[in-house]
C-alpha cells in the first residue's frame, strides 16, 4: 500500500492537527499537541478541527481518513481537565459538552470513512473521538487501553460516550466501564467489540488504511446472550436492568458521589428516547456535575497527583540511577515490594530471607499475580516469564554487592533493623541506600549505629503493596538530599505516589490514623455496637470502617505503634484498655480468623463476633447517631493532621491530603483532611473540637495552629 505524500498541495498543518494526503485516496489526520507529552483535547481546538473537516469534505479525492496520534506512546489521553476551571456556571460547562458532541457528530456524518488508529491510551474524550469514527483499529501492545474514566473525576463522558458505547457493545458492559472508570486492554476491547481489529504496532497504519477504503460499516447489534437480549431489548427487561444498577451503585457509593447516578439516568434516557435525547441529557448532566463540590475535589486530587509526579524529592537535586534492588524479608510486604520493583520499575531484584520458604513465598506472590493476568489474557506468558526472571533469591548476601538500593521488610525490632543496616554497609557498595519499610520505628533509631547514616531512609509501603498507591519517604535529620531524591524517583518507578515526611513516631499516615482508631475503640467501650461504628464511617465515605480495618491489618500490628506514639507525644495517644483484653484472648483479626468479626461463618468478615462484647463486659446498644460517631472519629484525625503540618512532618496541605486519601482511604470526594477543614471552615472545626473537649475529655483540645487560624479567619489553601 502506497505511503507517498503529495508534495504539491502537501501536508496541511494547523497547530495540533496535520492532514497528509496520499495517492491511494486515504488521508492521514495526525493529532500532535505541541509541547505536550500526551495529546489532550482542548476547547480551542474546535475551530481548528472544524477547518480540517471542511477541507476533507471539500476534497473529492479523499475517500478515507485515518485518525492517528503523533505521540509515540499514546493516542489521546482525554480532555484537558484544566479548562473546566473556567466554567462559572452549568451553562458554561454544558456548552463545552455540546461543542464536543457537535464535532464528533460531524465526524460520524462525514462522507469519507474515518478510522481511528489507536496505539497507547485512548481515554475519556480520546475514546469518544474514536467512537465517532466509523472503524477502530488498535495495537496489541501492553500500553494500549481504552476507557471512559470520567467518573473518577466526578463527571460523565460529555461528548457522546454515554450514547455511542452502549449502542456499540451493549448496555451492561458499557455501563460497567463508565461506572467503574476501568479501561479495557487491547484484547478485552476486541472481545467487547469496541475495536474492529487488533494488530501488531508495525502494521497498524497499513491495516487502518485498508479499513478506510472499505466504506462505512453496517453495524450489527452487539452480540448478546438470550438473557441479555431479554434484559436489554425489552421494555420490562431494561426497566429491571436500570433499577438493579441504581440499587447496586447506591449500596457502593452511599449516595456520596452524584456522577454514577447521572451516568445511569443518561444511558437510560438515550436507550429509551433515542440518540438526540440522550445527547441532550448527557450535556445537561455534564453541566450539573462540573459544578458539584464532589467533582471539584476529585479534580483537585487529579491536579495534585499530576504535579507530584513531576517533582523531585528535593528541588534541584537529581536522583542517582537505580539498576539493581535488594529486598530483605520474603514475607507479605517483602513479596509485594519485590513484585512492584520487577513488574513496574522493571529492575532486577535480589530477595534475601533466612528460610528457603520465605524466598519461595515471595516468588509465589509475584507468580500468582502475574499468572492471574495471563489467565485473564491481559498478559502474554512470555511477558510473565520475562518479569519473573528479574526475581532471584538468596539465604545470604551473595548477589547484593551491586544493589543500588536495599529495601528492608523484616520484623518490627530496632536491634534487628540496626543489624540489617550494618550488614548492608559491609556487603554492598559505598553508595547503596538502605530503605526501611518500618511502619512504627523512627528512622533516627534505625540509623543510630550506621557508618553512613546519610544513606539510611524510610520507605513505608501500605498493604497490599501491589494495590495501595502511596509510599511515605521518611528522611531523618542526617539523610542526604541525594538519598531523598533517589528514593522518591525509585518509588515513582514502582508506580507509587511518594510523599516526603519528617521522621517521628507514626510518620504521617499512621500518626493521624491512630487517634481515629482509638476513638472507635472508645466508642465500643461506651457500648456502641461494632457494626454501627463501622457503618457510620463507611457512610461518611471511608472504604471500610475503623474496626474492620483493624481486623484487616491485624490487631497485633495495628496496636504495635501505640507505645511509640505515647512515648513521643504523650497521653492523647493512649489506647483504650480494650486492646489488651482483645489481644490476650488471642484475637489478631482476619489473619488468625479471630477478631471483632467472624471469619468461620458463611459470610467471612461480614458479621460481628458477638462474643467480643462478653469479653469486654459490655451490652451493646445504639445511643449515638451515625453522624455523631463519624464526627468524633474524624475530628481526632483532622486535629492530628493539622499538628503534623504545623510541625513540618508533611511539607504541605496538598501532601497531607494525598497521603490520607491514598494511604488510608480518606473520602476522596471531600478532598482530604485539609480541604475538608477548609470546606467546614477552620472556626467550625475548632468549635466542634471544643464541644467534645467538654463532653469527652482533653484529648479533643484543638491544636494551637487551628486556634490561631480560626482567630485570623485563615484556610489551608
Amino acid at each position: 500500500m502506497t505511503q507517498d505524500v503529495t508534495t504539491d498541495n502537501g501536508a496541511a498543518d494547523s497547530g495540533a492537527f496535520t492532514l497528509t494526503r496520499q495517492d491511494n485516496g486515504v488521508a492521514i489526520l495526525t493529532m500532535d499537541v505541541p509541547n505536550e507529552s500526551m495529546n489532550t483535547l482542548k476547547a480551542e481546538f474546535g475551530d481548528e478541527i472544524s477547518a480540517m473537516l471542511d477541507e476533507i469534505e471539500a476534497d473529492p479525492g479523499i475517500k478515507g481518513v485515518v485518525l492517528a496520534s503523533g505521540k509515540p506512546s499514546s493516542f489521546v489521553a482525554g480532555a484537558d481537565i484544566s479548562m473546566l476551571a473556567a466554567c462559572e456556571t452549568e451553562a458554561d460547562a454544558r456548552a463545552l459538552a455540546t461543542g464536543g458532541q457537535e464535532v464528533f457528530d460531524r465526524i460520524e456524518r462525514m462522507r469519507p470513512t474515518f478510522v481511528a488508529a489507536i496505539h497507547g491510551a485512548a481515554l475519556g474524550g480520546g475514546l469518544e473521538l474514536a467512537l465517532a469514527c466509523h472503524y477502530r483499529v488498535c495495537t496489541d501492545d501492553q500500553s494500549t487501553q481504552l476507557g471512559l474514566p470520567e467518573v473518577q473525576l466526578g463527571l460523565l463522558p460529555g461528548s457522546g460516550g454515554t450514547q455511542r458505547l452502549p449502542r456499540l457493545i451493549g448496555i451492561q458492559q458499557a455501563m460497567k466501564m463508565m461506572l467503574t472508570g476501568s479501561p479495557a486492554r487491547a484484547k478485552q476491547a476486541k472481545k467487547y467489540g469496541i475495536v474492529d481489529d487488533m494488530v501488531p504496532q508495525s502494521v497498524l497504519m497499513e491495516v487502518a488504511e485498508t479499513y478506510a477504503l472499505k466504506g462505512k460499516p453496517a453495524r450489527e447489534k452487539p452480540q448478546r446472550s438470550l438473557m441479555n437480549k431479554a434484559l436489554e431489548l425489552t421494555g420490562p427487561g431494561k426497566k429491571m436492568l436500570f433499577k438493579k444498577a441504581r440499587e447496586q451503585t447506591l449500596s457502593k457509593t452511599k449516595g456520596n458521589y452524584p456522577a454514577p447516578g447521572y451516568i445511569i439516568d443518561v444511558i437510560e434516557t438515550g436507550m429509551n428516547e433515542g440518540m438526540q435525547a440522550g445527547l441532550r441529557a448527557e450535556a445537561d448532566a455534564f453541566g450539573k456535575l462540573v459544578m458539584t463540590p464532589e467533582s471539584y475535589q476529585l479534580r483537585q486530587i487529579f491536579f495534585a497527583t499530576t504535579q507530584m509526579k513531576k517533582e523531585n524529592g528535593v528541588e534541584g537535586v537529581a536522583p542517582q540511577s537505580v539498576n539493581k534492588v535488594g529486598v530483605l524479608g520474603g514475607g507479605l510486604m517483602g513479596g509485594g515490594i519485590a513484585y512492584v520493583t520487577a513488574t513496574k520499575a522493571g529492575k532486577p531484584v535480589r530477595i534475601k530471607d533466612v528460610r528457603p520458604e520465605g524466598i519461595a513465598n515471595a516468588m509465589k506472590y509475584s507468580y500468582d499475580l502475574l499468572n492471574k493476568k495471563v489467565k485473564k489474557r491481559f498478559m502474554r506468558k512470555t511477558e510473565m516469564q520475562k518479569q519473573m526472571s528479574l526475581l532471584t533469591g538468596s539465604l545470604d548476601y551473595n548477589g547484593f554487592q551491586d544493589a543500588d538500593i536495599v529495601v528492608e521488610a523484616v520484623f518490627e525490632d530496632v536491634d534487628l533493623k540496626q543489624r540489617m543496616v550494618a550488614d548492608i554497609e559491609s556487603h554492598c557498595h559505598e553508595g547503596t541506600i538502605f530503605a526501611s519499610n518500618t511502619s512504627s520505628i523512627p528512622i533516627t533509631q534505625i540509623a543510630a549505629k550506621a557508618n553512613r547514616p546519610e544513606q539510611v531512609i524510610g520507605l513505608h509501603y501500605f498493604s497490599p503493596v501491589d494495590k495501595m498507591p502511596l509510599a511515605e519517604v521518611i528522611a531523618h535529620a542526617e539523610t542526604s538530599d541525594s538519598t531523598i531524591s533517589t528514593t522518591v524517583e525509585f518509588a515513582k518507578k514502582q508506580g507509587k505516589t511518594p510523599v516526603v515526611v519528617k521522621d517521628g513516631a507514626g510518620f504521617y499516615v499512621n500518626r493521624i490514623l491512630a487517634p481515629y482508631m482509638n476513638e472507635a475503640a472508645n466508642l465500643i467501650l461506651a457500648g456502641e455496637p461494632v457494626d454501627h461504628i463501622d457503618k457510620s464511617l463507611v457512610k461518611f465515605g471511608f472504604p471500610v470502617g475503623p474496626v474492620k480495618l483493624l481486623d484487616e491489618v491485624g490487631i497485633d500490628v495495628g496496636t504495635k505503634i501505640i507505645p511509640f506514639l505515647v512515648d513521643e507525644f504523650g497521653e492523647r495517644f493512649t489506647a483504650p484498655p480494650a486492646f489488651d483484653k482483645v489481644l490476650a484472648d488471642g484475637r489478631k483479626g482476619k489473619k488468625n480468623k479471630k477478631g471483632f468479626y467472624l471469619y468461620e461463618s458463611k459470610n467471612p468478615g461480614k458479621e460481628v463476633d458477638d462474643t467480643i462484647y462478653a469479653l469486654l463486659g459490655l451490652t451493646p446498644s445504639v445511643s449515638r447517631s451515625e453522624r455523631d460517631i463519624a464526627e468524633r472519629c474524624v475530628l481526632m484525625m483532622l486535629n492530628e493532621a493539622a499538628r503534623c503540618l504545623d510541625e513540618g512532618v508533611i511539607r504541605s496541605a496538598r501532601d497531607g491530603d494525598i497521603g490520607a486519601i491514598f494511604g488510608i482511604g480518606f473520602p476522596p470526594f471531600l478532598g482530604g483532611p485539609f480541604r475538608y477543614m477548609d470546606t467546614l471552615g477552620v472556626s467550625h472545626v475548632v468549635e466542634r473540637l471544643r464541644h467534645y473537649e467538654q463532653e469527652v475529655g482533653e484529648k479533643f483540645a484543638p491544636a494551637d495552629v487551628l486556634i490561631k487560624m480560626a482567630e485570623n479567619d485563615q484556610s489551608f489553601y
